[in-house]
């Protein structure tokens, strides 16, 4: 078969020479937390890992990433024995820069292998769209923001999800597909999130009779059944040896953090957190008792227990109740008809699920629904409709991580052209759909997306020009709130599209 140009490997070369040019470029405290990291792994021994506490920014990640990290620490040795000293905190030499910048760099050949297969799986028509959506992904401003200027390793394990997910398209990589992801959770327990469409879409094409629903394969569940447990004992076995598995897990799930992170995600709570900011004026007007104390909580930029003045109180327990309602919705659908486009459907809608309602839950996390719908948003128009304002709520809304001036022409300009160029070309490969498309919805996604250049221009450059240092929190609010309409409306868009489908 002809090969489709521009090719994985080229994007993938001309991006690194691109992601060298930024090693200089502002890095976030998530820079000196893998350092931290690289470090405590290096120097303690296994049992100490998470305990140590010299840094604020102890390990609070699953046991396969602490692994990785200590594999990375013994070339960091050859590079700068300096970076490796737990007590040297803030520790940043050129050295130790170029190395962690190198070291993203390099684990995303991952995610180039795992977009290069699923292009691979992908047959006639669909080849050339797989390619465009694969392409996103690698190019992704997203990607590029998190990982390659504000630094973290998302890349790799996107790399690893996507694999997974591409072994799932076939009977006969169902089994490695279930094992990648239990790997993968042992690396980020964020990925806990999409557990469940994993759960019902093996429970229903591996465990299950595919004639029958109540005839059980015992085989197979044995199989995944002591796979997983397998991958778990070699993650967490050491660990429970010295009885540190409650330790571990104060540190991967600490829910003494409060509703909203520092800056909100743009998610229900943030739109919550809005319209209780704005009850704060209206309140008094409509005699409902306003909370003094916590009038600044809303708007303090900490990370901490959040107060809502007006409205009640979120607890995890309604988040998490909330989340599993909506989770579920999907998965019913999945149960009775388990393919592959309604597996990727349902991880989306699980990722939705959880970034929308999710307790704590980080701007980046949006990555969670963006990338899987990737795979599929140019299954038809429809599908594409609904991608459309998340690919630019979702990118948009990471723009406050980087607020230094010299990176605003960087993702400004990098962000805008990778939506003009990838909406352009999905615009043009993405098939008619077989029903009718909601003229309502593509309507409003063209306003939303004309309304997002003035809010960009505003909150980066005239609100300080016109207010100087004063109401500093609007900016962040109005970007959250803003990116909050387009998730949710995605969302809801998405929600029909899978159920009309």
């Amino acid at each position: 078969m002809t090969e489709i140009y521009p090719t994985i490997t080229q994007c993938a070369v001309v991006a690194t020479a691109f992601k060298i040019l930024l090693f200089p470029a502002y890095k976030s405290t998530d820079f000196e937390v893998h350092r931290n990291w690289l470090a405590i792994t290096h120097s303690l021994p296994l049992w100490e890992w998470y305990y140590e506490k010299t840094s604020e920014w102890t390990l609070d990640y699953p046991p396969f990433f602490a692994y990785f990290e200590w594999i990375l620490s013994q070339v960091a040795k050859l590079v700068d024995p300096a970076m490796l000293r737990v007590y040297n905190l803030g520790y940043d030499s050129w050295q130790t820069v170029y190395f962690q910048r190198f070291t993203v760099i390099a684990t995303e050949l991952m995610l180039v292998y795992a977009l290069q297969l699923f292009v691979d799986s992908s047959h006639g028509v669909t080849k050339r769209a797989a390619q465009a959506a694969a392409i996103s992904v690698l190019l992704s401003p997203g990607l590029l923001i998190i990982d390659h200027i504000h630094f973290q390793y998302n890349g790799a394990m996107y790399g690893v999800l996507i694999l997974s997910l591409v072994l799932a398209r076939h009977k006969s990589g169902l089994l490695a597909s279930g094992l990648v992801f239990a790997a993968l959770l042992c690396m980020k327990h964020i990925y806990l999130y999409l557990a469940p469409a994993y759960f019902v879409y093996l429970l229903r094409t591996y465990c299950l009779s595919p004639k029958s629903v109540v005839r059980i394969q015992f085989l197979n569940c044995l199989k995944l059944g002591s796979g997983i447990l397998g991958i778990f004992g070699l993650a967490f076995g050491p660990f429970a040896i010295k009885n540190q598995i409650p330790q571990i897990l104060s540190r991967l799930f600490p829910f003494s953090r409060g509703l909203c992170h520092a800056y909100w995600a743009p998610n229900v709570w943030a739109m919550y957190s809005f319209v209780d900011r704005v009850m704060i004026f209206v309140a008094p007007r409509l005699g409902l008792p306003v909370k003094t104390e916590a009038i600044n909580s809303v708007t303090r930029g900490l990370v901490g227990d959040t107060a809502f003045a007006v409205l009640p109180e979120i607890t995890p327990r309604v988040c998490f109740a909330l989340t599993l309602l909506f989770q579920a919705i999907p998965l019913v659908k999945l149960f009775f008809r388990p393919n592959w486009d309604a597996f990727i459907g349902a991880v989306t809608l699980c990722g939705y699920s959880s970034f929308l309602f999710g307790w704590h839950v980080h701007e980046k996390a949006i990555l969670l629904v963006i990338i899987p719908f990737s795979l599929i948003a140019l299954k038809d128009r429809r599908h594409l409709s609904a991608f459309r304002p998340l690919a630019v709520s979702g990118h948009v809304s990471l723009f406050p991580l980087l607020f230094t001036p010299a990176e605003f022409p960087i993702k400004t300009v990098y962000t805008i052209f990778w939506l003009v160029l990838f909406l352009m070309v999905f615009d043009r490969t993405a098939p008619a759909s077989k029903s009718p498309r909601f003229f309502l919805f593509d309507r409003f996604t063209i306003l939303y997306i004309t309304v997002s250049i003035p809010l960009i221009v505003y909150c980066s450059l005239f609100h300080q020009i016109i207010f100087g240092k004063s109401y500093e929190f609007l900016p962040l609010m109005f970007m959250s709130s803003y990116s909050a309409i387009g998730v949710v409306g995605s969302w809801v868009g998405f929600m029909v599209v899978y159920f009309a489908s």
